[in-house]
């Protein structure tokens, strides 16, 4: 669970299916290990940015090609099965091949969403294929009906069994093992309330990035001539180096030796300082500057074989540390379970005492032969839940466990993020009811619910049918929980009910996790098309979708009566006054909530009652420290500045002042009444903008929107850096005698345009893209041929550039705003609006512009360029005085 609550949603985290025709499944014989993830990488098919714009940001561009470029086996396709193929197939690896020998049965509709009633006597693979291709057209989905031979996995990276004897599974991990390159082997469960995972990748596995973070930097303030040296650094950011980590230094005046570029290990890391494991007194004296970069070295793991690890697991991953002794005991009860299900060719019936006992005596047994390692105490009230629910497969522990086991296989195919290592188990029997369940309440009714009878009973599976649900948010956690709810029969009955609102619509970035929606669902509302998918998976659900936003303004809608009627709610949204607002309701009607986020590869999830827990709002993550204004313009040093300085660019040129044009022109004499009341600066710079914009930086062809954007680059990445260290010189002082470039401040370089630059032109061709967008002029095919960009480029003149003296550079890091109040800004606003009167003539009949919103889930518009730089304009992760060490 994050330490933070304020997450992102996965609703802004999705892509789109890719309808390109279907290629034909690979041959059985091929032997994709031939290629190393190198030439796999080289190999993959082009990223659909658009579709994978947020995969790409936790995965990276390398991590998504040996991914694309990977072969996956999935078997056994019940419920679990079935949430691993789904996630792999949205993931966009190359290829998924189901094997199951079984056919569908009626407990299988309580887990797997894939399936309906008709589809009972079919083949599970089969049956699976029509509906999960639906998901990623790029990705080869096949199947294996028969029974599977372990020369068969030679032809996967990866292979996944959810429904296999420990024997058969010994066997085929032995071969993974032992094969060249190893086969990354992984064995799941899900019963009832408790599942496993056993991942084995070889004998010896690269994780080529262990946290998927980008490597922690700092600023260093001063560096001792000592053994060991102290290093600190400024205090407005905290580090997050950990004792034993590796760093590289740059940018070091003074004590140059350290800008070899060699790792250096720190230990007794604090948060604003770190000592270094070397002797430094005969280096040079410490000036100023320099970084401090964190190095992530590859990490090599050794996995033992299931063999050797179901003798000796060694740690087991903890999910729970108030259940620290649980693992020992669940790894010897899913022993009991197959040597049960090995011996009497069945599950343990629910209920039933007999078989219970039938499951404690294997596991004591199986305990006895540990020797030393056995387990003193055997918790036999545990291993009566366990036996019992054990036919079982849940929705929401498939769901859960599809989760994870789907991102170990994108682990075991990237090298990227820790694997698990190597027995994870987790249990909920904390969900099940407080009063005892009778053999009797546990009795299958014949219905798809039986699988959930079987653990709940029949009383619970009833109150969830007619409980009332209300749903905020239908994206990416909103599909899962919609699935989720559907296949639990919640809101199921005719006095159920489950209202769900979301007033967004279906954009294609969505798509690759929002899996209730299809590509021809773009521009339709998710909550009726989320509902009416979730009712195709349940006929019976009884939802009501709406296109109203939950807040005060639409409590004509969600009246009191309507909160009152309710039994729970769940959020699934993706901004923070959302979620107060819900959470602050279901307080005042003392309503549960469930509440929960995620971020990349992260997740929060909380769940709210009513007098026994805090609610969401009762704790505040800290507010977000606002950099000062003259940081942030003149003396950025982290991303975060520079992403703040883009983001305010953007919007100022491309959304503020062409709004503020059509207001002048559809009302030039109130614009003009408006501007003379308020009278100030801020006034007087908004009309000083719109005349620009009339004016100097209209633009009436593409040319002139690539003749605007070459100015920019030069104005933003050039002449503002030079007039800045014209006006500050390297060896500025300060009032007070100390070096005016001391940390964090640091001294920039000015950029030299080259249209031979990737990033160069990507910057250009995004800013021509939206300017042309804002003045509705057509944009050329050619604009996007870098060649043709070059040459049109090369076409702009540059004035000279001529540094200003006297210029007024703002260094105070608590003033609020960089603009100047004139002594007379009524004089001058006076002459603004006659000039802008004056150019209003020259406009041709019904002019007006066209304001860009901001919108960080389409490439496609160039809001964030193609190479996921933020943004585009003004691009490239610099901030003006950055040039060429930002």
């Amino acid at each position: 669970m994050l330490p933070q609550k304020r997450g992102v949603d996965a609703g802004e985290v999705q892509d789109l299916h890719n309808k390109a025709p279907r290629p034909a499944a690979p041959a059985p014989a091929q032997d994709h290990h031939k290629e190393d993830p190198a030439h796999m990488a080289a190999r993959a098919p082009e990223i659909d940015e658009d579709l994978h714009s947020r995969q790409l940001a936790v995965y990276g561009r390398e991590t998504m090609k040996r991914l694309f470029g990977s072969n996956v086996l999935v078997s056994g396709l019940q419920g679990l099965g079935a949430e691993i193929a789904k996630n792999l197939v949205l993931a966009g690896v190359k290829s998924v091949t189901l094997h199951d020998d079984g056919k569908v049965d009626l407990w299988d509709l309580s887990s797997n969403f894939f399936l309906s009633e008709k589809d009972i006597g079919l083949n599970r693979a089969q049956a699976c294929v029509p509906k999960l291709q639906e998901l990623n057209n790029a990705v080869i989905i096949s199947t294996i009906t028969g029974d599977l031979t372990k020369e068969q996995l030679s032809n996967f990276q990866a292979v996944v069994f959810t429904d296999i004897s420990i024997e058969k599974a010994v066997e085929f991990d032995d071969y993974c093992h032992s094969h060249q390159p190893p086969i990354a082997f992984i064995k799941s469960e899900v019963r009832g309330l408790f599942g496993s995972v056993f991942c084995d990748f070889g004998p010896e596995f690269t994780v080529l990035d262990v946290d998927g973070e980008e490597p922690h930097t700092g600023i260093v303030a001063s560096i001792s001539n000592d053994n060991p040296a102290l290093v600190s650094c400024v205090d407005d950011e905290r580090l997050e180096f950990q004792d034993g980590d590796l760093v590289i230094f740059s940018e070091v005046h003074g004590m140059t030796e350290l800008n070899d570029g060699k790792p250096r290990k720190i230990k007794s890391a604090r948060p604003y300082s770190f000592t270094l494991e070397e002797d430094t007194t005969s280096y040079g004296t410490y000036i100023r500057g320099g970084i401090v970069t964190q190095v992530k070295p590859p990490k090599v793991l050794k996995f033992k074989t299931l063999k050797e690890a179901i003798k000796e697991p060694g740690e087991f991953l903890m999910s729970d540390f108030s259940k620290f002794d649980r693992p020992p005991l669940l790894h010897l009860a899913f022993q009991a379970l197959d040597k049960f299900r090995t011996e009497l060719l069945r599950f343990p019936i629910a209920g039933s005492a007999e078989d219970a006992q039938k499951l404690i005596d294997f596991a004591i047994s199986i305990n006895e032969s540990l020797g030393e390692s056995k387990l003193e105490e055997i918790d036999k009230k545990l291993l009566q839940h366990f036996a019992s629910g054990s036919r079982a497969i849940l929705n929401p522990m498939a769901a859960m466990f599809g989760g994870i086991v789907g991102q170990e296989v994108v682990k075991a195919c990237s090298g990227k993020f820790h694997p698990l290592y190597q027995f994870f188990y987790f249990d909920s029997v904390e969900s099940l009811p407080i009063e005892p369940l009778e053999a009797s309440d546990l009795k299958p009714e014949n219905s798809r619910y039986d699988a959930q009878i079987s653990v709940f009973g029949t009383k619970l599976q009833k109150k969830l049918e007619q409980s009332k649900i209300f749903m905020v948010g239908s994206g990416a956690l909103g599909c899962e929980f919609l699935k989720n709810l559907a296949l639990m029969g919640i809101s199921c009955s005719e006095n159920g009910k489950l209202t769900v609102t979301d007033d967004d619509v279906i954009e294609k970035s969505n798509l690759s996790r929002q899996f209730l929606f299809r590509d021809w669902n773009i521009g339709q509302p998710k909550s009726t098309v989320a509902a009416t998918a979730a009712m195709a998976i349940n006929p019976k659900l009884h939802v009501e979708a709406l296109q109203n936003r939950a807040s005060p303004e639409t409590e004509n809608v969600f009246n009191d009566a309507f909160w009152e009627s309710l039994d729970a709610v769940v959020n699934a949204l993706d901004n923070v006054t959302a979620r107060m607002y819900i959470d602050s309701r279901c307080v005042y009607f003392q309503k549960p909530l469930l509440e929960s986020g995620t971020l990349g590869a992260k997740c929060n999830t909380q769940m709210v009652i009513p007098h026994l827990t805090e609610n969401y709002g009762a704790s505040r993550d800290p507010p977000e420290k606002q950099a000062p204004m003259c940081t942030v313009h003149s003396f950025p040093h982290n991303i975060d500045h520079c992403l703040t300085w883009a983001r305010s660019e953007f919007e100022g040129l491309l959304e503020k002042t062409p709004t503020e044009v059509n207001a002048f022109l559809s009302n030039p004499s109130g614009y003009a009444t408006a501007a003379r009341t308020a009278g100030d600066a801020q006034a007087r710079d908004q009309l000083e903008r719109v005349i620009e914009c009339l004016n100097r930086d209209k633009c009436d062809t593409f040319q002139d929107c690539i003749t605007w954007a070459r100015l920019k680059f030069e104005d933003y990445f050039a002449n503002r850096v030079k007039q800045l260290t014209f006006t500050f010189p390297e060896d500025a002082m300060t009032s007070s005698g100390a070096p005016f470039w001391s940390a964090p401040k640091r001294f920039p370089r000015p950029l030299e345009f080259s249209s031979s630059d990737p990033s160069h032109l990507n910057f250009l061709l995004a800013a021509s893209i939206l300017r042309a967008e804002t003045f509705g002029i057509p944009i050329p095919d050619w604009a996007k041929n870098p060649k043709k960009l070059a040459e049109a480029v090369d076409k702009v003149i540059l004035p000279d550039f001529q540094p200003k003296q006297g210029v007024k550079i703002e260094t105070d890091e608590k003033a609020t705003s960089l603009s100047s109040a004139s002594v007379d800004d009524a004089a001058v606003i006076e002459e603004l609006i006659a000039k802008l009167e004056a150019i209003s003539k020259t406009l041709p009949p019904g002019f007006h512009m066209n304001p860009i919103q901001f919108e960080k889930d389409h490439s496609s518009h160039r809001h964030l360029d193609c190479n996921g730089h933020w943004p585009c304009l003004p691009g490239a992760l610099q901030s003006p005085s950055w040039g060429s060490q930002g």
